[in-house]
């Protein structure tokens, strides 16, 4: 009888996905990848004939434990799509295990607009975990403040 004790719940632990954070972690690895982060210059307020001014801070992480990635891109684009401003000219930029890089767009700067974002090229040399790539955006008048966070997702591997 003391061995069904053991035994069930070892079976619904296997059955119903004990296992699932080793398969989730499986998939949080690449060698290459292009990001799509969603960024924000400005948010519609009020009855959404103003804009809010917001500074963006785009950071990425990279998480692994023991490899280096290699970011070849960062660009910036307007709510249009159209291309604003290439961060990585020549020499692409190397981020160590644990280090972030940290980019900033001052909250004056209002070309992005509503529905900017950034595209993020990285490799490595092999498998690593996935860096986190995401922007903060931060905004403040007077006593009113607005912040709030996007992550990337890959569009291409």
């Amino acid at each position: 009888m003391k061995q069904y004790r053991i035994i069930i719940p070892l079976m619904a632990f296997l059955l119903f996905g004990g296992f699932s954070n080793v398969s989730s972690q499986a998939e949080n690895v690449a060698q290459k990848e292009t990001v799509y982060v969603p960024a924000y210059s400005s948010i519609f307020h009020s009855d959404l004939k103003w804009e809010y001014n917001l500074s963006i801070t785009l950071s990425i992480h990279n998480v692994d434990l023991n490899k280096t990635i290699v970011v070849t891109a960062i660009d910036y684009y307007n709510t249009s799509g159209k291309l604003i401003h290439k961060y990585i000219k020549g020499k692409p930029m190397k981020i160590k295990p644990f280090e972030t890089y940290n980019l900033g767009i001052k909250e004056r700067d209002t070309r992005g607009g509503v529905g900017a974002n950034f595209i993020v090229k990285w490799h490595s040399t092999s498998k690593v975990n996935r860096p986190i790539v995401e922007t903060i955006m931060i905004g403040t008048s007077g006593q009113q403040g607005v912040s709030f966070t996007s992550r990337g997702i890959p569009v291409k591997e």
